[in-house]
């Protein structure tokens, strides 16, 4: 009876190799050997990936390319992968060449005026200007801090100013007589002081005044200062989707400092857009004023053509094939009659012939005053 059944041989494999694992786990072997022993089961088992390696990892660097992040939190750098379809919504910076030079002479200007402010060696630096919607902004604004609401007069319209921290207590550790050397010591979790709040008013009429300087060669407007509010939503001077550009800086006092922050709306600044987008080289903001008076003085000495009409007659066709040499022509202008002086076509003025010694003359009598059109 035993001859003739014939056991299943894949029964008899499973029960063989459930005994060797029965027997591998009880059997007291060290660490070494059972890792070993499961190396080489690894091995014994097919690839399902063809070949290729299955424990394949990425790395840090592949996952945060993948995902668009790289670690630097420049606003200016491309985005791509999931970080491109986040900030969609984000609007593109407008490039406006003559508000970049702007800047930068706000910023020399506000080194030299802070610097005489405090009493202290003030260096102030711009790290990137970007457009963002007004909204996000105000999201992302770091507490505590004081946001300065200014108004343009000239524009109608109104900019913000945004002081961090660590700016506040630095200027008030500088102007309250701090030791240099030394961190301005930060208290988080109160308000600010009246004594804080009003000598960072002071400092932003010194900001908001050599701003005004800086766009006077452009266009003169007046920025005055508004408000100032502790709280992103009381400072609201825009619709959450509108536009705006945003000017991030710096001001190092030694081992002291902090950032602070301007953005201006594009509806703001829509009077000066023009003005904005033309292109110049150096401060001139595209006049050169030597050039100009070396013109204006130029143009007295052009020469210009000018013709004395004596009279004016229409001919046809025939009698002016007709007209043979020696002929006279009739004019009808008697020696005092009144004549035309012209210049390229143009009436200029009107005068009587006349004679001065061995010259023929014209006395001008009357000069017309062409009428610009609108």
């Amino acid at each position: 009876m035993a001859d003739n059944q014939s056991p299943d041989d894949g029964s008899l494999d499973q029960d063989k190799l459930s005994a060797e694992w029965a027997a591998m786990a009880n059997a007291p072997q060290d660490d070494a050997k059972v890792a070993e022993e499961w190396e080489k089961l690894a091995a014994e088992e097919p690839n399902p990936l063809g070949g290729a390696q299955a424990d394949r990892v990425l790395d840090q660097n592949e996952i945060d390319s993948l995902l668009g992040f790289d670690g630097d939190d420049d606003d200016n750098r491309e985005r791509t992968g999931i970080q491109a379809l986040i900030n969609s919504g984000l609007v593109a910076y407008e490039r406006l060449p003559m508000l970049d030079i702007i800047f930068d002479r706000f910023v020399r200007m506000m080194s030299t005026s802070l610097r005489n402010f405090t009493s202290d060696n003030i260096e102030v630096s711009i790290d990137n200007t970007s457009s963002i919607r007004f909204g996000d902004y105000l999201n992302s604004i770091p507490l505590p801090a004081m946001l300065a609401v200014f108004r343009a007069e000239e524009w109608d319209n109104y900019g913000l100013i945004t002081i961090d921290s660590n700016l506040i207590y630095s200027i008030v550790d500088a102007l309250l007589g701090g030791r240099r050397g030394t961190a301005a010591m930060r208290i988080e979790g109160r308000p600010y002081t009246t004594i804080e709040q009003t000598l960072i008013e002071r400092m932003i009429s010194v900001v908001l005044k050599d701003l005004c300087a800086a766009f006077e060669p452009l266009s003169p407007v007046t920025f005055a200062l508004d408000r100032v509010e502790t709280n992103p939503r009381f400072a609201s001077i825009a619709q959450a989707s509108n536009a705006a550009i945003l000017v991030k800086m710096r001001a190092d006092m030694e081992d002291r400092g902090g950032r602070f922050e301007m953005v201006l709306p594009y509806a703001t600044i829509e009077p000066v857009r023009e003005l904005l987008l033309q292109r110049f080289m150096g401060e001139k903001f595209g006049r050169d004023t030597i050039w100009e008076n070396h013109l204006a003085n130029e143009l007295w000495y052009t020469e210009v053509p000018v013709e004395a009409v004596l009279d004016e007659q229409v001919l046809t066709l025939g009698e002016v094939m007709g007209m043979e040499v020696g002929q006279t022509l009739m004019l009808n202008t008697g020696p005092d009659a009144e004549i035309d002086v012209r210049c390229n076509g143009v009436s200029m003025m009107n005068g009587r012939m006349g004679r001065m010694g061995p010259h023929v003359a014209v006395k001008i009598e009357n000069i017309k005053m062409r009428k610009r059109k609108p």
